[in-house]
């Protein structure tokens, strides 16, 4: 296992150490930028060499391939178009019997090999608790075009457990470590191999993205594996999802507080008085990006402007939809502000206020992951020691344990579990990206402002941290994108289907950087499917510039068609 996690990166074809010297003479760059920092240049592709063979003759350390076949054109479809023809291998790596439980893991994957490749490789990082491997696309949520439709090579992984809901594998503490990094950093080379073996080349560029712990995985292998891909995207990163959890169970206990049924917390803030906050933030914000069009642009002035003791009713009698009740807002209020310990100490960001509470995607998050999800995460895969999954009860621990019990657990370490899981979740530094960018590599992150479970507002700080540590702006190498309305990866009233996985490949490849992403809202007959949060007077095509953080969609002048992305540009 020490052999791929600290292996030399001498002789590695994606390496490059540059110097002012390798600058000017590399021949794998199109140029160099006056920072002295390499333009990398553009992948080439190639045909399909060998698919059913490589099930005998394919090998890699540690490594078994179960299944290699070919999948005819339209097999897969995405948005109503077909995928074209490829080839299907599945296999396992590390096979291996616990020492903690007698359970028998690997990490399990399959990779996708388009017949026609465009020479890139694209490593899907999945969301959840992982423990399924996922369909090989390289996409999902609110992407029109998948990497596998545009030619990549893809591999996805299970991160080296089964049971997507099942968080009681987090007894072994090897598959804690898989989940949190080592997978990833085990795939990477063999995937490479793979697609050697099966094209006569090693992938000319690649790229590593994912949505919500996907988010999460990519911003641990920008710190980890700076050297091994060249693009990064990460949507609604959870890059401190153990103290994210914790926070949202925090949320759970002042909800129950105020819930007229204790079985159902959503009793505490309806989705009628969810409505209510929603108008109540368009009432104040909307007309503050220069557009009075349902949508908050800017966020940042939004929050400033908004009071919500003030702005939204108080109820003088009974709750009706409407208002909400002193007590409610005294619960509800902490969880926007932002979770405390103890001792009042902030321990995960604020949430900020924005159209898309009403959502059935934000409800979700707050209502049935803290009591479902969360709770078992932090009590079986975070915490230490574990809890017995056999006895754990999972609304019980939410609503009952202390806080900075949970807090403490997750930082513990003992003699079998060595690592904590603010190590092995956590990316190691993440405003310190140096090694990325010195080889010219690139980072897009984008996050939905009503995002439920991970805050827009922690991504914010990532970023401004980021910008700091790069004398104010980090723009030539990491853009941050937010998406008003968007609730966690997609939903919401929002425009939240785009394409930065093109936009990623034209700013590594070609030098283009990514000024705006044009998102549409997702209608009937648009690409992925309808989004049902969108009103009803939207156009169901309507789209907006997404802008890199700090700039803001505002109206151009004399532009009074308020549904098209030309009628806007970013300020």
């Amino acid at each position: 296992m020490r052999q791929n996690d600290q292996r030399s990166n001498a002789g590695h074809p994606h390496v490059l150490r540059w110097s002012v010297i390798a600058c000017a003479l590399t021949v794998a760059t199109a140029g160099c930028s006056g920072d002295r920092r390499p333009q990398l240049s553009a992948a080439s592709g190639a045909s399909l060499s060998s698919c059913t063979e490589l099930e005998t003759t394919f090998r890699f350390p540690h490594t078994t391939i179960t299944s290699a076949e070919p999948v005819p054109s339209g097999t897969l479809t995405w948005g109503g178009a077909a995928i074209g023809a490829h080839c299907l291998v599945e296999g396992e790596m590390y096979r291996r019997v616990s020492p903690q439980d007698g359970k028998s893991y690997a990490i399990g994957f399959e990779m996708r090999l388009p017949n026609a490749w465009n020479g890139r490789f694209f490593y899907q990082a999945n969301g959840g608790l992982d423990g399924h491997v996922a369909t090989a696309l390289g996409g999902g949520n609110a992407v029109p075009t998948t990497a596998l439709q545009l030619g990549f090579a893809v591999i996805s992984s299970d991160a080296g457990h089964s049971g997507p809901t099942d968080a009681s594998f987090g007894i072994d503490f090897q598959a804690r470590l898989d989940y949190g990094y080592q997978a990833a950093r085990k795939l990477t080379p063999m995937a490479k191999a793979l697609i050697a073996a099966a094209y006569g080349k090693s992938p000319d560029r690649s790229y590593f993205g994912g949505c919500s712990n996907g988010g999460r995985h990519t911003f641990v292998a920008m710190t980890r594996m700076p050297e091994e891909y060249d693009g990064y995207l990460a949507g609604a990163p959870g890059f401190r999802l153990p103290l994210a959890a914790i926070a949202n169970q925090f949320g759970a206990k002042g909800y129950a507080t105020v819930a007229t049924n204790p079985s159902d917390l959503g009793t505490a803030f309806t989705a009628e008085e969810r409505a209510t906050l929603s108008a109540a933030v368009l009432a104040r914000c909307d007309a503050l990006d220069g557009a009075t069009d349902g949508m908050v642009q800017d966020t940042t002035a939004c929050q400033a402007a908004f009071d919500f003791d003030r702005d939204v009713p108080s109820c003088s009698g009974e709750r009706d939809g409407s208002c909400l009740s002193a007590a409610q807002k005294r619960a509800i209020a902490p969880i926007f502000s932002g979770a405390v310990d103890g001792k009042g100490e902030r321990f995960y960001a604020s949430f900020p206020f924005d159209s898309g509470h009403e959502s059935g995607n934000w409800a979700f998050w707050e209502y049935v992951a803290p009591l479902r999800m969360d709770s078992a995460a932090t009590a079986m895969i975070w915490g230490v020691p574990p809890a017995d999954p056999a006895a754990f009860d999972g609304p019980a621990y939410a609503l009952s344990t202390p806080t900075d019990a949970m807090l403490a657990s997750v930082a513990a370490t003992n003699s079998t579990y060595t690592e904590s899981a603010l190590s092995f979740m956590l990316p190691v530094e993440p405003t310190n990206l140096e090694a990325l960018k010195s080889r010219g590599a690139k980072v897009m992150v984008y996050h939905g402002v009503s995002d439920a479970i991970f805050s827009v507002d922690d991504t914010t700080t990532w970023y401004e941290g980021l910008r700091a540590r790069n004398d104010g702006d980090a723009s030539d190498f990491a853009r941050f994108f937010r998406v008003p309305g968007m609730t966690h990866c997609a939903g919401g009233p929002s425009t939240d289907q785009f394409d930065m996985l093109s936009a990623l490949v034209d700013w590594v490849e070609k030098g283009q950087a990514p000024d705006s992403v044009i998102a549409y809202a997702r209608g009937a007959g648009n690409a992925v499917g309808v989004n049902r949060d969108v009103p009803s007077g939207w156009s169901a095509d309507r789209s907006r510039p997404l802008c890199p953080y700090p700039e803001v969609a505002r109206p151009k002048a004399g532009r009074a068609n308020l549904e098209r992305a030309d009628s806007f540009s970013c300020q």
